[in-house]
């Protein structure tokens, strides 16, 4: 079934099932049929799982037009006599379906999905080829809008490419665009352009073919891929390569650049090896050895486009030569590659099945800035960069958002989340472990769509405290807990606890490093402090170690 209501309003109370039912937040929100149908699974998405895309496209720059096919290969889950939701968002819209010879009946259902009716038959692998047209939509100010992008870059050839994370897949092409449904083995992406131009996809070039005045480059990806990062790039590129010796083997490092950002695309993506030396350090093997790493520039900032990361950063340091923390340690190293490449890892080896769940995604790859510069830098930089974007929280929602509804949760996902992943390494306090605990979730996780209890679970085996109110506190509500304190300098003595919590928050406070461990909780208790102790509790490097608030109080336990 779907849905055929205008609207639905839905009151989202922020909280999970079971041990993670805290109700912590509510927010009234209005979410569209078009939402439900583009954020949910229903009979029409669950009895189909696709198994492989196979796309060739056409741009047309003079129109801002598409043409193109996508063959669907996919694998029926149950025998049903419902039909097959497609997404394909207006005004872009289905011209035919190929179908064993013949061609099945499909309709409009809303304004963005369409319905194919095909023979059902016992679960088995089938596949159908759906041909499409029409004009996408126009990104204003790509990424943070989505869409197509059509521009001409300084010498006057087109430039094109697309950025639709949010926007969605099937803002061009059909597609079940659902996070939870990747194609297992992966996708092939043919783009025809003039033969002036190049098509740059994601993985592996397997072939250039020619169709008179047009060239079809031929692009394969093998792993599995998220639907929104399967993307072309076009323009009047040249090519340079590289290889690193990483944990796998040999992995191809392959560049597209316009031909007049050659020189300094040469010095400036140095920093692409280095990148993967600390991010394999930190998260394991780059996960899609055999697609490859790309940069491919782009005519907007960037994005974590699977195996071929889109950029557009200006060819130096910082975001578009900006300090995101304050501290300087941002101008060290290239925003966009760090963070965008940071994604390989987390977003797409590890996938959330529901975009609500993106801080999985963000916060990560957020704390993977704070990890690059700490490996180069030491640690204390490190810190000093996780500490410096606080300033970017704003705590103004939670960072989980509605779920079913293609609803993302607060920007916070991003500083805030790698600062709350930044308190858990603090109150693990051994780096080996916190270190393991990232390898292993990537492995774990290789090549998987996940929920946010999978990953709460998972980091809860390597937390000395109970982690279900303190992910209830940090992704579910916006109150940041306050550790009060009376510190008695003559007596050598700590009175502690925390407010602004739920009930049961608790953590471990490490004093002056590893020396002594107190578990904080929301009862007053009293702790004699050795001399190092005191003057440690006097200094900011808890602030910098724990996202929570220190507050001196005068309040006293009862004696």
């Amino acid at each position: 079934m779907y849905w055929t209501a205008n609207k639905i309003v839905l009151l989202w109370v922020a909280c999970m099932l079971g041990s993670y039912c805290t109700v912590t937040h509510a927010q009234t929100a209005t979410f569209t049929a078009e939402d439900t149908l583009r954020g949910s699974l229903n009979a029409n998405r669950t009895w189909w799982d696709v198994r492989h895309y196979g796309l060739t496209v056409t741009p047309n720059f003079a129109e801002k037009k598409l043409t193109g096919s996508n063959t669907i290969l996919f694998k029926r889950l149950l025998s049903t006599n419902a039909p097959m939701q497609i997404d394909l968002q207006a005004p872009m819209q289905i011209d035919s379906i190929a179908y064993h010879g013949t061609q099945p009946t499909f309709q409009k259902a809303s304004t963005n999905t369409w319905l194919v009716h095909l023979t059902q038959q016992a679960p088995t692998i089938d596949s159908l080829t759906i041909f499409f047209s029409g004009t996408p939509r126009e990104a204003v100010r790509p990424p943070w809008d989505g869409g197509w992008i059509w521009l001409k870059d300084s010498k006057g050839s087109p430039w094109m490419s697309a950025a639709v994370q949010g926007l969605g897949a099937s803002s061009w092409y059909p597609c079940k665009d659902h996070q939870s449904d990747e194609p297992d083995n992966g996708a092939n992406l043919s783009i025809v352009v003039p033969d002036s131009l190049i098509g740059v996809g994601n993985g592996q070039l397997t072939g250039i073919s020619t169709l008179g005045n047009q060239k079809i480059y031929h692009w394969r990806v093998v792993n599995p891929i998220n639907n929104y990062t399967i993307i072309p790039s076009i323009g009047k590129y040249v090519h340079f390569s590289d290889i690193f010796k990483g944990e796998k083997g040999k992995l191809s490092l392959d560049f597209w650049v316009l031909e007049q950002a050659k020189e300094k695309a040469q010095k400036q993506f140095q920093q692409a090896k280095l990148m993967l030396k600390a991010f394999e350090y930190w998260f394991g093997p780059y996960p899609f050895y055999k697609d490859g790493y790309k940069l491919v520039q782009t005519p907007f900032l960037g994005m974590e486009h699977q195996s071929a990361i889109a950029y557009g950063n200006g060819f130096k340091n910082g975001y578009l030569g900006r300090d995101l923390s304050g501290t300087g340690w941002g101008l060290k190293w290239d925003f966009i590659i760090i963070h965008e490449s940071g994604h390989e890892w987390f977003a797409n080896n590890i996938t959330t099945k529901d975009i609500a769940d993106m801080w999985v995604h963000e916060g990560f790859t957020n704390y993977s800035e704070t990890l690059f510069t700490e490996y180069y830098y030491g640690k204390k930089a490190g810190n000093d960069y996780c500490y410096g974007i606080r300033k970017n929280i704003k705590n103004d929602h939670p960072i989980i958002g509605a779920y079913g509804v293609n609803n993302e949760g607060s920007g916070d996902m991003y500083s805030k989340a790698a600062n709350m992943i930044h308190t858990i390494r603090n109150s693990i306090q051994d780096d080996a472990v916190f270190r393991k605990m990232l390898r292993q979730m990537n492995q774990q996780f290789y090549h998987q769509t996940v929920t946010t209890q999978q990953i709460e679970s998972f980091i809860a085996q390597y937390c000395p405290f109970n982690t279900t109110p303190f992910f209830n506190q940090y992704l579910r509500t916006t109150q940041i807990p306050i550790c009060e304190y009376v510190l008695d300098t003559i007596q050598n003595t700590l009175q502690v606890r925390f407010t602004n919590c739920l009930e049961h928050f608790e953590l471990p406070i490490y004093l002056a490093g590893k020396h002594r461990k107190i578990m904080v909780g929301t009862e007053w208790q009293k702790i004699a402090l050795k001399a190092k102790e005191t003057t440690w509790w006097l200094t900011d490097e808890k602030e910098k170690n724990y996202y929570i608030q220190f507050v001196a109080t005068d309040n006293a336990l009862a004696q």
